[in-house]
């Protein structure tokens, strides 16, 4: 899936990640999740049958939810906007990829949301059934970051992360930090401002 919002134009081919691809047993039971708790509002498709870029002679369901671009939120312009596609296999019973593993064993990977008030995401998941398995309740302190960060389960048993950012470092050569705690509205930050933290990128 291409993305179509862009923060900056730069001279590489690819800009981030747009979104993610999750398989999912039962496309109709996970998709109020996706849409009342995590916003995702947009079906852009939901398509059924046999797909040349899967790869793969089986039935599938498909669907692809977005949640658009809006300056709600400090870091919303760079994020853009974000894909949400489910998958689901029709003829046959998949194995799941993360059986038998742990949270921490090498690549095992789970996806996290940027989220800007999870006391409202908190009481939305609770009333479509999904309780916070982990929940650090108040700002969990990494060091140069912080945050409050909680998970839940899908269905099928994939972690899904949020992280409400509290403080993360703008230029930490300078030892500027932004405290998002003792913002009082969810604009988007200056461009500019988040243009510097590209100055924090690992290069080696």
């Amino acid at each position: 899936v291409k993305g179509s919002t862009w923060f900056q134009n730069g001279k590489h081919s690819t800009g981030g990640v747009c979104g993610a691809v999750i398989g999912v047993s039962d496309i109709d039971a996970v998709l109020p999740l996706y849409k009342m708790a995590i916003g995702f509002e947009t079906i852009v498709y939901d398509e059924t049958g046999q797909f040349d870029d899967l790869h793969e002679n089986h039935q599938f369901r498909r669907l692809l939810l977005r949640k658009k671009q809006r300056d709600e939120g400090a870091f919303s312009r760079l994020f853009g906007h974000i894909d949400i596609e489910l998958i689901q296999a029709l003829d046959r019973q998949p194995q799941k990829i993360y059986s038998d593993r742990y949270w921490g064993d090498p690549g095992f990977i789970h996806i996290c949301f940027d989220v800007t008030n999870m006391e409202l995401l908190k009481e939305k998941c609770e009333g479509l059934g999904y309780v916070f398995t982990v929940d650090s309740a108040s700002t969990f302190d990494m060091g140069e970051a912080a945050g409050r960060f909680s998970y839940i389960e899908d269905p099928d048993g994939t972690l899904i992360e949020f992280v409400q950012a509290h403080k993360l470092p703008i230029l930490k050569k300078l030892g500027w930090y932004i405290n998002l705690k003792k913002r009082k509205h969810q604009k988007p930050l200056p461009d500019w401002m988040l243009k510097t933290m590209s100055f924090n990128r690992v290069t080696d």
